[in-house]
């Protein structure tokens, strides 16, 4: 291969920057509002519960439509589905800019999450055709692009705390608005029609075919509406008991009767998913314990640090009295340990392997939880310093790996399929997260914010030392274990 083919020209540049933007904006979205929070509670008088609602509507959306979305893209072209999700996506962000109440707060977010879901694997889709024709090269744009979502999502407290201060809370919705312009003006201009309609064969997010194929290839890929629909009953009715359970308590009937709902959809969801000819989430997958264990080790992580965000935002500014800015600021760390390390991470994979990596990252992260737990009232800023820096520095280690081998220990044919399944369980983990640690941060006082806080931490170090192990059961090296079976091609993105 020559030299030529293997470096970036201007117009797969200006791809790699359009499909990015879809990226960075709806990773963005799920960390930017925390920082708003005791401001919308106060303008729009909702308590804790109503708060937890304004950050899980959007991603539970987000997490459980997010398959069928990346069906939609084979079926009507990934070109036409991602401009869609943007497109929805800055009209429910008007929608929560002018919201009036926290009703029609929530409702706009769960729309944002709908176009978030049609922007993910669609624009993963459009990369991959566009950098299919060289593994090198492809892996250079998939690692820019995750890059770009996970410092977007560091970056959300410090954004919103400078756009809160500016302008109001309002503005961290309306500020999508410029950039999906931006990123829908990008995709009609600078991405190919005719590439965008192909089927999705030619690589989208959830069938993970790179080969070429035509429409009515694809078109035969059916929706799992039955599969679909019992996991957004399962899932909401989880996180929805979950949430009211501090105010109504364990014997209220939406508690017990959203527990119940929800064991019984999710039951009902895995015998569907058994036997549906197009499973949303195939189950077999599960059967490689490389890839059980990377996605138990993905919802693990971020399950505590969406938590975690959501609780330090209601400590740093209902406990210690930060306005939105300081308490943005003082998140600044979190973006510079997710920099250094994911700049690290490339280079430890390349010479390490895949379990190296996540163990070191969630021993990093435990430390950073732990250190986290003796945080009080009283704790100087300098105390969160350390602790700030840790988290995100584990993650930012652990997360790339996490997701290679996931990727390689899978066939090239099922890789996007098996990518989205891994995608959709962090996302759905990041709300049970701010659903329980939220739960147990409820209340006025800020002694029951503290308390809810350190009881949080030391579950986000548990769960931070069974990731440890659960890494421990990933095959160190999966490309080399992908590539030596016949039928067990190496991935896609390696």
């Amino acid at each position: 291969m020559n030299s030529s083919t293997s470096s970036f020209s201007p117009k797969l540049g200006r791809v790699l920057a359009t499909v990015s933007v879809g990226f960075v904006v709806t990773q963005l979205d799920v960390t930017i509002v925390n920082i708003a929070l005791p401001g919308i509670g106060s303008n729009l008088h909702a308590n804790v519960a109503g708060l937890q609602w304004v950050v899980d509507a959007y991603t539970l959306a987000f997490a459980v439509l997010m398959l069928s979305a990346g069906a939609l893209g084979d079926r009507f072209g990934v070109r036409r589905m991602y401009a869609a999700g943007i497109v929805l996506f800055a009209l429910a962000s008007l929608a929560c800019g002018f919201a009036f109440d926290a009703p029609m707060l929530v409702a706009a977010r769960a729309v944002q999450g709908i176009g978030a879901a049609g922007m993910l694997p669609n624009s993963l889709a459009l990369l991959n055709q566009s950098f299919g024709h060289d593994p090198k090269l492809r892996a250079r744009a998939v690692g820019l692009w995750t890059a770009s979502g996970a410092i977007s999502i560091a970056a959300g407290p410090v954004a919103g705390g400078l756009l809160i201060a500016a302008f109001g809370w309002r503005s961290i919705f309306l500020v999508n608005l410029p950039i999906c312009a931006a990123g829908l003006l990008a995709t009609l201009l600078w991405i190919p029609r005719a590439q965008g309609a192909q089927d999705g064969a030619a690589g989208d997010a959830s069938s993970g075919n790179t080969g070429t194929g035509t429409r009515a290839a694809t078109a035969r890929r059916g929706i799992d509406l039955g599969g679909q629909c019992l996991a957004i009953v399962a899932l909401t009715a989880f996180v929805a008991a979950v949430i009211e359970w501090r105010p109504l308590g364990f014997a209220h009937p939406i508690v017990a009767g959203g527990l119940v709902i929800a064991l019984l959809a999710a039951g009902a969801f895995l015998f569907v998913e058994a036997r549906v000819a197009s499973p949303m989430v195939p189950l077999s997958l599960f059967g490689t314990r490389t890839f059980s264990a990377a996605v138990l080790f993905g919802i693990c992580v971020n399950l505590t640090y969406y938590g975690m965000v959501f609780v330090l935002s209601l400590y740093l500014q209902r406990v210690r009295g930060y306005t939105p800015l300081q308490a943005g600021l003082a998140f600044l760390p979190l973006t510079g340990g997710f920099l250094i390390s994911n700049v690290a991470s490339g280079w430890v994979i390349g010479r390490f392997g895949v379990r190296v990596p996540m163990i070191v990252g969630a021993i990093t992260a435990c430390l950073g939880y732990g250190l986290l737990h003796r945080v009080d009232a009283a704790t100087p800023l300098i105390g969160l310093l350390l602790p700030f820096l840790l988290i995100p520095s584990g993650m930012g280690l652990a997360v790339p790996a996490m997701t290679t081998a996931v990727l390689a220990s899978t066939e090239a044919k099922r890789a996007g399929t098996a990518s989205a399944v891994l995608n959709t369980a962090r996302q759905a983990g990041g709300a049970v997260g701010v659903a329980a640690f939220g739960a147990l941060a409820s209340g006025a006082a800020a002694t029951q914010i503290v308390a809810g806080m350190q009881t949080a931490t030391a579950i986000s170090v548990a769960l931070l030392a069974l990731g440890g192990v659960l890494a421990c059961l990933v095959h160190p090296e999966p490309h080399a274990t992908a590539s030596t079976h016949a039928r067990r091609p190496s991935a896609t993105a390696k």
